[in-house]
């Protein structure tokens, strides 16, 4: 008798690996350049549809992002349609276009006390910036999304109101974002928070596609993923083991494992061997920068219940 495999989680989602920009925000070592893009080049070899690569913030303040505009430069203009970049202003999406990037992620914080912490001016500030953004980006035959960062909990301030966010996405300035991301940036969010969040955002911006980006800090990045997905998320984000944080938001805490998220999500071109490599790839990545691999799937890889196909060297 045959055993069929279990069905793939429904509905599908795009997976975006985040691991060379939120991943290595808070790493005390430097990845080179060239491991940087030579890890580009494994990924998507892999399969990954999608990746964040770097971000403009100012190198003095997140030192492990200074090279952002080399990684970009090395990169080809097929590679670089399939690789996003972090930036806060207009000035960022200008440097970066300068290097070759097309796809930018305008980042800003729901919570005024994170956006000022962050990016350096309140909330208001960026959003009346983000026409020049989308202008700029456009004028580059690029792309752009919306991302509102603290949109669950902030580390100042606490639960944020949900009508804060609604009303950064419904703002006529934001208007040209073609995403609109939501971050549980400390990753004290709940299913039930995110499902009826990305719900509501959902019905009020139909026309949007929705990206969830989660964080592990509290144990629910995973199902907090799920639950975005099941409420109208198309994309979500996660790091190779679990990597990454926030240096501007205390207690923030290593996003969702992208290992973790492809165990669970079974898109089409993840498959045990597929797993096994990119386990065995983070696994090196994680260890050449000196830091844990947090991946509980990954953990699963290299048990002993050889008989899974999913472990590695097991039965497939």
């Amino acid at each position: 008798m045959t055993v069929a495999e279990p069905r793939p989680y429904t509905p599908q989602a795009e997976l975006r690996d985040v691991t060379l920009r939120d991943g290595l925000q808070l790493t005390a070592k430097m990845m080179p350049t060239e491991l940087k893009v030579h890890l580009i080049r494994e990924l998507l070899t892999l399969g990954m549809p999608t990746l964040e690569i770097g971000s403009m913030a100012r190198p003095d303040l997140v030192p492990p992002l200074a090279d952002t505009l080399e990684v970009i430069a090395a990169l080809t203009p097929d590679e670089l349609d399939k690789c996003w970049v972090w930036v806060a202003t207009p000035r960022h999406i200008e440097k970066a276009a300068a290097a070759g990037a097309r796809r930018f992620q305008y980042c800003l914080s729901a919570s005024d006390s994170h956006n000022k912490a962050n990016i350096g001016r309140d909330t208001e500030t960026s959003v009346a910036a983000m026409p020049d953004a989308i202008r700029i980006a456009h004028d580059v035959g690029g792309s752009i999304q919306l991302c509102i960062a603290t949109a669950f909990t902030c580390p100042f301030e606490g639960i944020v109101d949900p009508r804060r966010v609604l009303g950064i996405a419904a703002d006529p300035r934001t208007d040209g974002a073609e995403h609109i991301v939501v971050c549980d940036t400390i990753g004290q969010a709940i299913p039930t928070q995110v499902a009826d969040l990305v719900g509501a955002l959902r019905a009020a911006q139909p026309q949007q596609r929705l990206v969830f980006h989660g964080h592990d800090t509290w144990g629910l990045g995973v199902a907090n993923t799920l639950a975005a997905i099941d409420a109208g998320a198309t994309m979500v984000d996660g790091s190779l083991g679990g990597l990454g944080g926030c240096p501007f938001a205390p207690g923030a805490s290593g996003n969702t494992a992208t290992e973790d998220l492809l165990f669970a999500l079974r898109p089409d071109w993840i498959t045990p061997k597929t797993l096994g490599a990119l386990v065995e790839l983070s696994e090196n990545v994680l260890a050449e920068i000196g830091e844990a691999n947090r991946s509980k799937a990954a953990q699963g890889a290299r048990s002993a219940a050889t008989a899974f196909p999913w472990v590695i060297g097991g039965d497939r």
